[in-house]
């Protein structure tokens, strides 16, 4: 499965539970999680891998961040898989 396909089933997977899923395509910070997923005042954002994926220090650095600024901020290889 490729890592588009992964994304679009954790998508689809997120917007059936209810929450609004934005696409993060370009921003102005790069290693920022492709994902943003909001619902009733909570903000998460999902790095989609493939299994095996290789997740950048870039990437690592972003999510620490968004971390420790009280958001949830995860890497995910399928819908219930979160991997860091």
């Amino acid at each position: 499965m490729t890592e588009q396909q992964i994304q679009k089933k954790i998508i689809d997977h997120y917007q059936n539970a209810g929450f609004l899923v934005v696409k993060l395509i370009k921003t102005n910070q790069n290693g920022i999680p492709d994902l943003m997923v909001l619902k009733n005042g909570i903000c998460k954002f999902v790095e989609v891998k493939k299994p095996n994926g290789k997740i950048a220090q870039l990437q690592k650095y972003r999510i620490k961040k968004l971390r420790e600024q009280g958001f949830q901020a995860v890497v995910m290889d399928g819908i219930d898989s979160v991997i860091y």
